[in-house]
């Protein structure tokens, strides 16, 4: 069983929005640390946003700030990342993770996230 599925990408133009979702099924959801990273082809993973397991605090790549939004629903064992503004820079598989962090500077890395999803394709086009 996968315990992280992600849904919601596609196509869009230039500027337009999607919004991202990961169902967790499997995991105690509300004690994990969530974030966000992507991979472009030819390219390294690197990190997008990530949220407490409370939701208190939030982080962004810079790239992404003030374009995209993460927040999760413990209730629904969810999280979501709304993406505002797209480049075609953000044409990218967007994966969902997992993971025990609770130093401000582990969520960046995602060494530190223990659970993962199969990832979804995010493309913008100019």
């Amino acid at each position: 069983q996968v315990p992280l599925v992600e849904s919601g990408g596609g196509l869009v133009q230039t500027g337009g929005s999607l919004r991202l979702s990961c169902a967790a099924s499997g995991l105690t959801f509300r004690t994990y640390a969530m974030g966000w990273f992507r991979q472009a082809p030819g390219k390294e993973r690197e990190f997008v946003a990530a949220i407490s397991w409370r939701g208190g605090r939030t982080y962004y790549a810079d790239s992404v700030k003030g374009r995209f939004a993460i927040s999760r629903d413990n209730a629904k064992d969810s999280v979501s990342l709304q993406m505002n503004s797209l480049k075609p820079e953000d044409t990218a598989v967007y994966y969902c993770a997992a993971g025990s962090v609770y130093s401000s500077g582990d969520y960046y890395k995602g060494q530190n996230y223990d659970h993962w999803g199969q990832g979804t394709q995010v493309s913008v086009s100019s």
